[in-house]
């Protein structure tokens, strides 16, 4: 177990960044841990509904990490419906749970892993939305799509992450199935199936952010090629191409972590 005494790291590491191995814990990673880690006891049975959280200077020795980072937890347990806070009294598990219905909310993308899940179930669905796009697409759609890239590109030079402009690319390319299920879908699903909106995948990549970025364009134009010139299979392999990089990228930086 680490020492209460262990010496605080240097001013340019955050209080919560140093972990017992030695290599740095980020805030926002540490939040995530703790949403997991509460959020598998409460989805399990083990924390039952009514029953009251630890309080919040036990949560901070339990995972090693500072009041803020605790909060910060518990505001998303919060949001999500697993834990309502009364003032005064403390935190407990909600008597009611969120439906049990099929459903991908912010916990669903707490680690890396999780959004490697979520890019497998894109792939299966988006490479056929593809394909049906190519059948399907009309003049209109594919000006909705060139008008993604084109807003890709501007953000690229704006020194942006092109997060918008990415799913804006996805979602049109569900419009042009002309299958609203498609549409409707990546409407529920927003713009957090993007990787780089949980995983800074941008920052660790080894040829660099602008490479990184560009590259991801460059995958959405041989997309679109396909489906302007109506070839089903090729809109239905680039696709594929494109989701598989993104997963395998994000199974590389587990990997080096």
């Amino acid at each position: 177990m680490k020492s209460r005494n262990t010496p605080r790291p240097s001013s340019d590491v955050a209080p919560d960044a140093a972990g017992p191995s030695g290599r740095v814990r980020r805030p926002r990673g540490l939040v995530v841990e703790i949403v997991s880690s509460l959020g598998e006891d409460i989805r399990s049975g083990r924390a039952k509904a009514g029953d009251k959280l630890p309080t919040e200077a036990e949560i901070m020795l339990r995972f090693d990490v500072s009041r803020t980072v605790v909060r910060e937890a518990l505001s998303r347990l919060q949001a999500s419906g697993l834990v309502a806070t009364r003032h005064g009294i403390g935190t407990f598990i909600s008597e009611s749970q969120p439906s049990s219905n099929f459903k991908i909310s912010a916990l669903d993308f707490a680690t890396v892993a999780d959004v490697i899940a979520v890019l497998e179930l894109r792939i299966s669905l988006e490479a056929e939305a593809a394909a049906l796009a190519a059948e399907r697409r009309t003049t209109q759609g594919l000006d909705a799509m060139q008008a993604a890239l084109q807003a890709f590109r501007t953000s690229i030079e704006q020194d942006s992450d092109a997060v918008p402009p990415d799913f804006q690319f996805h979602m049109e390319v569900a419009r042009a199935t002309g299958n609203h299920h498609f549409t409707d879908l990546m409407t529920y699903l927003g713009a957090m199936i993007i990787p780089r909106t949980r995983v800074n995948t941008p920052q660790t990549a080894p040829d660099g952010r602008l490479a990184y970025l560009q590259r991801i364009n460059a995958e959405h134009e041989n997309i679109f090629f396909a489906i302007r010139d109506q070839d089903a299979d090729a809109a239905r392999a680039a696709m594929r191409t494109h989701l598989g990089n993104s997963r395998e990228r994000l199974r590389r930086s587990q990997v080096s972590d």
